[in-house]
């Protein structure tokens, strides 16, 4: 009796090169893309009160995609020394060599080149703004070496498109957009902690720092000071704006959603840790929710 022998098709070295840095840019994890996201349109909804112009949310939300992957590449090759010690990360293809170094700032260079290809179709502002961003995104990495609050640079950064959404819409930054960055600063901060705990004993053992090692025992604590600031500013921002009752709701929502956050994460256990993590897309998504809905549904003045 005879047995025929099946064998998996070879994958071309090409199709397997570029699966390499799909994963090196997160193609495959879009919550990194979210959480920059949904503070994005916070901003766009805010300066144009309501929908804003389809190429402005057609640049800013590809121009998210495009940074968020060139933020992946720099933050592993900055961290190509530490990420192969760090169970979470030690299959990223910087880390196990399947990539090189040159290979990951090549591609940095393509996606921020795309992105500021995008941002010259927009005004002169916005432009001007849009190398601070790129100055943001270069230099996150490198912090977690010489300070224990990487995860505040990180929403320095992350909250970069809110000044730039105003700039874009309205040719001006006025003071609501420095309220809505302060606002994302302290909440990508948060959130960015709980990803932090998940890393602090391997951080630890490697000499990094964050945020998470920082606040050591009272993490919890400083967690909820942080989030109690982030909904504080929200609260500003509601006033300020002139929001109605959709926001306000959207807001409620978004606290309660925090609130489970704390319940799934009070043992400190790394896989609820990152869990509380991951569930802040849905704080970020109802927010955003409250304010187009708020515009949307406002009746017209007479």
């Amino acid at each position: 009796m005879s047995y025929e022998r099946f064998e998996t098709p070879a994958v071309a070295p090409w199709k397997a090169r570029l699966s390499l840095y799909w994963q090196l840019v997160r193609g495959d994890r879009p919550i990194g893309w979210l959480l920059l996201l949904w503070p994005t349109w916070w901003g766009l909804w805010l300066a144009a009160e309501g929908m804003p112009p389809l190429w402005t949310l057609f640049v800013f939300s590809a121009g998210v995609w495009l940074t968020r992957s060139a933020g992946c590449v720099i933050n592993d090759y900055a961290d190509r020394w530490l990420d192969p010690h760090v169970e979470r990360t030690k299959e990223r293809p910087l880390a196990t060599g399947a990539v090189r170094g040159r290979e990951a700032l090549v591609l940095f260079a393509v996606l921020m080149l795309a992105a500021f290809a995008l941002v010259l179709t927009l005004n002169r502002l916005t432009v001007w703004m849009s190398f601070v961003g790129v100055l943001l995104a270069a230099s996150y990495p490198y912090l977690k070496r010489y300070t224990y609050l990487p995860q505040v640079y990180l929403g320095l950064a992350f909250g970069w498109g809110i000044p730039m959404a105003f700039a874009a819409v309205r040719g001006e930054v006025p003071a609501l957009a420095w309220l809505l960055y302060a606002a994302n600063i302290v909440w990508a901060t948060a959130y960015d902690t709980w990803y932090a705990m998940v890393d602090r004993e391997d951080d630890i053992r490697m000499g990094s720092k964050s945020t998470a090692i920082l606040f050591g025992e009272l993490d919890l604590v400083a967690q909820g000071v942080l989030y109690a600031l982030f909904f504080s500013a929200l609260v500003l921002v509601g006033q300020r704006a002139g929001m109605g009752s959709y926001y306000w709701a959207g807001v409620a929502v978004a606290a309660a959603l925090v609130v489970y956050e704390f319940v799934i994460a009070r043992t400190r256990d790394r896989k609820a840790c990152f869990r509380a993590f991951l569930h802040n897309h849905w704080v970020g998504l109802t927010v955003f929710f409250g304010i187009a809905a708020d515009f949307a549904l406002r009746t017209p003045a007479a």
